[in-house]
């Protein structure tokens, strides 16, 4: 490693300008403070005139641009190495991952190799070609406690007093489970380096000496917590930093936004700063239900990754976290992430310094983290907060344990930093669980934050206010409707979890048991059209429409002597509602569980006790047609059923069975199965041949899309279809019966 210090980031102490300048009140050639009262005010000290003080803006703007990029480096951090020096030494967190980013710079052109009689020429002419040098020093005891209890330091200090038997057999009982840290007589060394070089990239860009900074350093901070190491981590830098900078500028650096891309969450930094007000931590990690690392604290009552922990006290708002549902997230997840939640947060706290906890463990490549961010998403990421803070940006090394991925993706943030465009890159489209992920995002975040809350409904709110579901509105509606218009009445289901999703989505006429033909409809629920106002995108009721296709056939079905089950099966099944803004239908094997549950006690309970019943007609509509099928499969009704008419929209379900070989036989012989002309299965010739299978039913292309639609269409033929079907059969029993008398 000796080339990279040959190769060394410039020197600070010799910028060109502050080598011109004797003013002791300057760095660099501006003042130190970044702002002074001398520099906003006009050169003979008298007030500043009216549009002056935006032309002084301005050129001050113009002086940060010119200053260099700043990196802070230095080969003591690699003497933090396990000391447990088995057959298999090597660790993710290896002290060769700094090395590898410096190499990668030196190869990038970054660091400047040439003669030090070139380098004063370089430095006056060009200043930010090269990284400009930021000195590592050890961190005080006052400085790192300003996070960490004082028995931590003490703790950590003692590692350099342990004999090498004692370090390997504490590492042997750390490095496993949550604790996850392995331990080495130069760890302390280490690890004050590591933090002290935090804090002077975070001061020096505060200080104004450099535009903007990234810090080289190890081991990573952002798991040890006030009171321990954990997660390769001893001590939290970025934390330590950010309070130093505080305590120090507390007039330039009052807010400080910390980012945290690194793929594990930052459990330590949130917890430090979980009810400060000035402190807004925002980390993109994969939380996987609180199964990936971290994992869940042993206190239950400590917050964990997961979206919902927002803050606490003063604090409230100010923790962001943004916990993908799994790994294998990538570009377009991270961007979109940035554009729908990081910047319009980070815009509205208006930050005076941003601190990146930059773990590249997410970037392409890394086993460990396994997503599939690249250079350039690195790039637009760390050009969109150089948009933040006047440019004050200060990125300081996490985690990243593939050394090509995390020297490349560092090499492109440090470009970025220096003034390079971001790449050209095509961005992914991000996948559906990830989209539903920022929205709930939002709708956690919108109390707190206006640039979250259009689009965003105040679910607590509403329920504090007694509102209801807009479905349960509507299906309250079909109640009294078909209540008055055929004595219709909720059929009681008697099982908790069922009642409390059904319960008065379940019809029936009066003196059902007696009717001799039953019409069964188990549907979706009316579709809802609404025009918003195209100024406020607020909807009024009266453009808003509700379409049923359902009611025509109760209504043929009811004058035709029939009785009538109509089962509405809402998209969205409720047990106590979350407060998600928007929550999405109800998957597919969650809703094929409670429908089944619910047809088979149907029939149990009362379609197979119903002995005036000679024919039943099964009719399914939209979605809820997945009801038609489990009732064939899981009960023996063929005997009871006329026909079966479908209406579908949707998915296309097969119906067979392992125990009845000739069900699909008799579905297709028996069913009717309306397709909407703009289905996907059309398109496809292989589907075509598919769906033309006898487990399919009788598949019959609609001229229409749309459930309603199809269902007006082809009203004619299934009430001719029906009818025949059942004229047919009652004449062919009298016939039976007949011949049996005589």
């Amino acid at each position: 490693m000796d080339d990279i210090d040959n190769d060394v980031v410039m020197d600070e102490q010799i910028h060109p300008v502050a080598a011109a300048s004797n003013d002791s009140s300057t760095a660099n050639g501006f003042p130190a403070s970044g702002i002074s009262d001398g520099y906003l005010g006009s050169p003979n000290g008298q007030d500043v005139e009216e549009g002056e003080e935006e032309a002084i803006e301005s050129a001050y703007a113009a002086s940060r641009r010119s200053l260099a990029t700043g990196c802070c480096y230095d080969d003591r951090m690699k003497l933090h190495a396990n000391a447990d020096f088995g057959p298999n030494p090597h660790h993710p967190e290896d002290p060769s991952r700094i090395e590898a980013i410096m190499m990668t710079f030196r190869k990038g052109g970054l660091l400047y190799s040439g003669s030090d009689a070139d380098l004063v020429n370089v430095v006056q002419s060009s200043p930010n070609k090269y990284l400009w040098r930021i000195p590592a020093r050890h961190a005080t005891r006052d400085e790192i406690t300003l996070v960490h209890e004082p028995r931590h330091y003490t703790w950590v200090e003692s590692l350099s007093d342990k004999k090498t038997h004692e370090l390997r057999k504490l590492s042997a009982v750390m490095d496993q489970g949550r604790d996850s840290l392995y331990v080495g007589s130069m760890t302390f060394e280490a690890s004050l380096i590591s933090a002290g070089g935090a804090i002077e990239t975070c001061k020096s860009v505060v200080q104004g000496n450099v535009k903007n900074a990234i810090a080289v350093i190890r081991p990573p901070g952002h798991h040890a917590e006030a009171d321990a190491a954990m997660g390769f981590c001893l001590f939290n830098n970025v934390p330590i930093a950010a309070k130093v900078c505080q305590t120090e500028y507390p007039e330039l650096c009052r807010k400080i936004l910390i980012l945290d891309w690194d793929v594990h969450h930052g459990n330590g930094v949130q917890n430090m700063f979980y009810e400060d007000p000035n402190i807004l931590y925002i980390s993109i990690h994969v939380y996987q239900d609180g199964h990936f690392y971290p994992g869940k604290p042993d206190n239950p009552l400590t917050p964990d990754g997961g979206i919902e922990n927002c803050g606490a006290g003063v604090g409230l708002g100010k923790n962001i976290n943004i916990g993908w549902h799994d790994q294998g997230m990538g570009d377009g997840e991270y961007m979109a992430a940035f554009q729908k939640i990081v910047m319009p947060i980070a815009n509205e706290f208006d930050p005076d310094l941003v601190i990146v906890s930059a773990g590249f463990d997410a970037a392409a490549g890394d086993e460990l983290g396994a997503c599939f961010v690249t250079p350039p998403c690195y790039a637009h990421m760390t050009h969109m907060l150089m948009s933040l803070a006047g440019g004050k940006v200060a990125v300081c090394l996490e985690g990243g344990y593939n050394l090509e991925a995390i020297s490349k993706s560092a090499l492109a943030v440090a470009q970025t930093l220096m003034g390079e465009s971001p790449p050209k890159m095509e961005i992914p489209k991000i996948s559906k669980e990830a989209s539903r992920l920022l929205a709930k995002v939002q709708a956690y975040q919108a109390p707190y934050w206006e640039c979250m809350r259009p689009g965003i409904v105040n679910i607590p709110g509403m329920q504090l206010q007694g509102s209801m579901r807009l479905h349960e509105v509507v299906r309250t509606a079909q109640r009294h409707t078909l209540s008055q218009k055929y004595g219709m009445i909720p059929l009681y289901i008697q099982r908790d979890v069922l009642f409390k999703s059904f319960e008065n989505q379940v019809l029936v006429t009066r003196g059902i048991h007696a009717a001799r033909n039953i019409l069964l409809i188990v549907h979706d629920p009316p579709e809802l059209h609404a025009q918003p106002d195209p100024l406020d995108n607020s909807v009024e009721p009266h453009n808003a429409w509700m379409t049923d296709g359902v009611q025509q056939y109760i209504d043929w079905a009811v004058g035709k002597g029939f009785g009538v089950v109509d089962i509405n099966v809402p998209h969205h099944i409720s047990h106590g509602d979350a407060p998600d803004s928007f929550a999405p239908r109800v998957d597919e094997r969650a809703m094929q569980a409670q429908i089944q549950e619910l047809m088979c006690y149907i029939w149990d309970n009362y379609l197979q006790l119903y002995d005036g019943a000679e024919k039943i007609v099964l009719m399914g509509v939209g979605n809820a047609y997945l009801g038609i099928k489990v009732l064939l499969i899981n009960r023996d009704i063929k005997s009871r059923i006329s026909g079966v008419v479908n209406f579908v929209n949707g998915n296309l379900r097969p119906v067979k069975s392992d125990v009845d070989q000739d069900l699909s036989s008799w579905y297709k012989n028996n069913s009717k199965v309306f397709v909407a002309n703009d289905h996907a299965c059309w398109a496809d010739p292989d589907l075509v041949r598919k769906v033309g299978k006898r487990r399919f039913g009788t598949v019959i292309r609609s001229k229409m899309n749309g459930l309603t639609r199809m269902m007006t269409e082809h009203l004619p033929d299934v009430q001719d279809w029906v009818l025949e079907r059942l004229d047919g059969e009652m004449h062919g029993d009298t016939t039976e019966d007949d011949s049996k008398t005589a």
